[in-house]
């Protein structure tokens, strides 16, 4: 494997139009910033950036509701996640902001590069136009009828209700969310960004990458579809006030799309840390070197812009330019983190803020929590429960029991000093050796980015150090052999510090706090080199035990646990308007019906376009199953149709119908299949 001699990691730029919540966390910053924590410790050349990112048609659409300049709103949130993530112990070198002058002139930069090499391509097409405001409307100021399930408020890029992601067009009777007009198609122009063009060199470099870094097969298997599918041309303008002003002459009711300029907020980032540092150019060495490893930490609604398109739109830069910009060595994606078994969502009022967490609990027990919890494979979940029992039973009854009940026996018995210890016995000498072997295992999956299992070794050595401690049995020896005891107190106490160094990346604030308990001062003791090594020597002084984690009552979650109970029922019963009777229910015609054949639809990575043998006829049916689903394993399937729906188009397919599938608990769509000894045709009834 190559070494680098500096790492820069990103962290994917949080949307400056609401609060971050716990599933941000776990889906990328916790990861990022305990990964940069290790590798301070071992005293690496890193640097943590990420900021804001304050374009784009959600937050203009949030201003218009709240009635006030999308400034406003982008200053209130930047705000709020800043000091969220202060309190949460994240350590970012540089938090910055997409709407700064810095990032503006980098990424107008970026745009004109591309443009002067003629790399991008102006395109007219036509997009809805509302004339009663005099403005292009993008695909989220668009709300209309679902051509596939039909609910009455999708948007222009996607439909809640089902899933299905749309093209402004494929909305049936569309009305401006603005006015509540029906638009009308009007020409426009947009500069594109040749996506295609890339394909294959990208497919190599992920190849490549992957063969040195070890990617994550979430992110293998999700670069795959896109490329199966084929990579086409991007827009990289929009008709829009907030963002990124298009620097050409003409343009300017434009700005840059924020797919685009968004990622290059992580090289605008670092340029204003340079300059904070008083080192202009210092970002140089971190975004244009080869001996800089990058490494992204993102959640996994982000792969495709991060493995594909950043990449692509660096390689462009690249080509035509002697400054080159080196590509991200691992995108290492989380899956999500939902609450309570459903996902984050405000609407329904269901979850919770970091702010508000820690507004009631301390910061290390969550980053504990989420650490062992992490999403890092699949889908996970944060349970009130299950956080107070990790908190309760494992770093209270493990982690800190083991350090109260040593520094209280060097307290008690020792005058608050490390004992000397005259001869060390065999149980004693054991335990010491076994702590380089946790040190490299722990050092290996830190590494890997595999957080989960380095806390699970660090949480074993901690029950190992507690077995060591009722082995050695000091509360016998004190009495009975003073010189036995002394020796497992000073071998307890050069365990504490291996532990407090060890876990620090996750617990920093406790660690800390360990480190006071034991009187380090010393920045060389807190570091990784060495912290296996019994480097506090016999008279060393140490202060009076304290609670480093204070158990969590059920009185202190009960009121979580309350608001969830009334808002699921509220979910459950609230909303009468979307019951129905059985006579509406009747209405619904399903049929059992054979899959005839199927093919992929070309520009879409969701659509598979069907067709079904119904017994007395014949249908075409568009469904959102090419995730799941080959189009040769569908073949011959005994499936269930909706057969009386009105007609819908999308993709420029007709789709005479509805497949019906359900939803496992990895969120993945399965066909709902039907036996062979029902014949074709028959009805659901």
């Amino acid at each position: 494997m190559k070494k680098f001699k500096r790492t820069i990691v990103t962290a994917a730029l949080p949307y400056a139009n609401g609060q971050i919540h716990l599933g941000h966390l776990a889906g990328a910053y916790l990861p990022a910033d305990i990964f940069v924590r290790f590798m301070r410790l071992k005293g690496e050349d890193i640097v943590f950036i990420c900021g804001s990112d304050e374009h784009g048609v959600p937050i203009t659409i949030t201003a218009e509701q709240e009635r006030i300049p999308p400034q406003e709103i982008v200053d209130r949130y930047h705000t709020l996640n800043k000091k969220a993530f202060e309190s949460f112990g994240m350590s970012f070198d540089n938090y910055s902001r997409t709407s700064l002058p810095i990032h503006h002139k980098t990424a107008q930069e970026f745009f004109l590069k591309l443009f002067s090499a003629g790399i991008l391509k102006e395109k007219k097409e036509k997009q809805y136009f509302d004339e009663k405001v005099n403005m292009f409307l993008p695909d989220r100021y668009l709300i209309g009828t679902c051509p596939v399930c039909k609910s009455e408020d999708a948007r222009g890029d996607q439909c809640e209700s089902c899933g299905s992601y749309l093209n402004p067009t494929d909305l049936i009777r569309p009305k401006s969310k603005i006015t509540g007009e029906v638009p009308v198609l009007r020409e426009t122009s947009h500069w594109y960004f040749p996506l295609g063009q890339y394909q294959e060199r990208l497919e190599k470099y992920i190849n490549e990458k992957n063969e040195q870094e070890g990617w994550k097969d979430n992110v293998l298997n999700y670069c795959q579809s896109w490329f199966e599918e084929g990579l086409q041309d991007r827009a990289v303008t929009r008709d829009l006030d907030w963002g990124v002003k298009v620097p050409l002459e003409g343009y300017d009711s434009k700005v840059l799309y924020v797919w685009f300029e968004a990622v290059l907020g992580y090289i605008s980032s670092t340029k204003e840390w340079s300059e904070r540092i008083g080192e202009k150019n210092k970002w140089t060495e971190y975004w244009q070197n080869s001996e800089t490893k990058y490494i992204a930490f993102i959640g996994k609604d982000n792969i495709v812009f991060h493995c594909i398109v950043f990449p692509a739109m660096l390689m462009a830069w690249n080509d035509n330019s002697d400054q080159k910009y080196i590509l991200p060595d691992n995108v290492p994606a989380n899956e999500f983190l939902n609450y309570e078994g459903q996902k984050f969502s405000k609407s329904r009022n269901w979850g919770i803020d970091v702010q508000e967490f820690l507004n009631k609990f301390p910061a290390d027990p969550l980053r504990y929590y989420l650490a062992s919890n992490l999403p890092e494979n699949r889908d996970t979940d944060f349970y009130w429960k299950d956080f107070q029992a990790k908190n309760n039973n494992e770093l209270a009854d493990i982690l800190g029991n083991f350090i109260n009940r040593t520094l209280t026996f060097a307290d008690k018995h020792f005058d608050s000093k490390v004992p000397e210890a005259k001869k060390l016995r065999e149980i004693d000498n054991k335990f010491l050796q076994s702590l380089p072997v946790y040190k490299k295992s722990i050092e290996t999956f830190y590494e890997k980015i595999k957080i989960k299992e380095a806390l699970t070794e660090i949480m074993n050595l901690a029950r190992a150090a507690n077995k060591y401690f009722n082995d050695s049995e000091p509360w016998k020896t004190v009495k009975e052999n003073k010189e036995y005891c002394a020796a497992s107190i000073y071998t307890s106490i050069q365990i504490i510090r291996a532990l407090a160094v060890m876990i620090s990346p996750v617990v920093p604030f406790t660690s800390e706090k360990i480190f006071s308990l034991l009187n380090i001062k010393d920045q060389k003791l807190k570091n990784w080199n060495g912290c296996e090594e019994p480097k506090l020597s016999f008279g060393h002084k140490i202060e009076s035990p304290s609670i480093l984690f204070k158990k969590i009552e059920d009185k202190e979650i009960e009121p979580y646990l309350t608001v969830l109970e009334k808002s699921e029922e509220k979910n459950r019963t609230g909303n009468t308007d979307s019951l129905i009777s059985i006579e509406e229910f009747k209405k619904v015609k399903i049929k059992i019906a054979k899959v005839i054949h199927c093919e992929k639809i070309a520009k879409s990575k969701k659509l598979l376009k069907l067709k079904v043998d119904l017994g007395t006829e014949q249908r075409q049916v568009i469904a959102g199953l090419a995730e799941f689903y080959k189009p040769e394993d569908i073949i011959d399937k005994k499936v269930l149709v909706v057969t009386n729906l009105q007609k819908a188009k999308l993709m420029n397919e007709e789709s005479e119908g509805m497949i019906l599938a359900i939803e496992d608990e990895d969120k993945k769509l399965k066909l709902v299949e039907i036996g062979n000894e029902l014949p074709i045709g028959a009805f659901l009834r």
